[in-house]
């Protein structure tokens, strides 16, 4: 992308995420969190990723997309107001899934790390014991 794609597609991040935070009151979509905008060189489209921690199954994340997909004219239009753009992208959105694929990825480390402590033997008790022998 270039310097001014990006500015675009940073700038229409912010708002975007404003915008659902503050004003989309559909239900289905939820909290989401926008992780990534892509903006095409002829502003025709923007392809917005995002991510939501309760979207566990399959139907719950089509459900939000299904909220996303029926809020993205409005989206376009409040956005339009807004940005100062001759053009504004038309926005399709995408969900992403990593940030559940990172905490899942937490939980797993978590868990690693208790088993390895739970398994160490003490070794602390032992020094002190052949000090004292010495």
């Amino acid at each position: 992308m270039s310097r001014r794609t990006d500015k675009i597609a940073a700038s229409l991040m912010e708002e975007l995420a404003r915008m659902l935070r503050e004003d989309v009151t559909d239900p289905r979509v939820g909290l989401v969190t926008i992780t990534r905008v892509d903006v095409a060189p002829d502003l025709s489209n923007a392809i917005v990723h995002y991510s939501a921690l309760n979207a566990e199954s399959p139907e719950a994340i089509e459900r939000i997309d299904d909220g996303l997909a029926s809020a993205a004219a409005f989206l376009r239009r409040r956005a339009a107001h807004v940005l100062p753009l001759r053009r504004m992208p038309e926005l399709r959105f995408r969900y992403d899934p990593s940030l559940s694929l990172g905490s899942e990825t937490l939980g797993l480390l978590r868990e690693i790390a208790e088993e390895t402590r739970s398994e160490e033997p003490e070794t602390e008790g032992r020094e002190v014991q052949d000090d004292e022998a010495q």
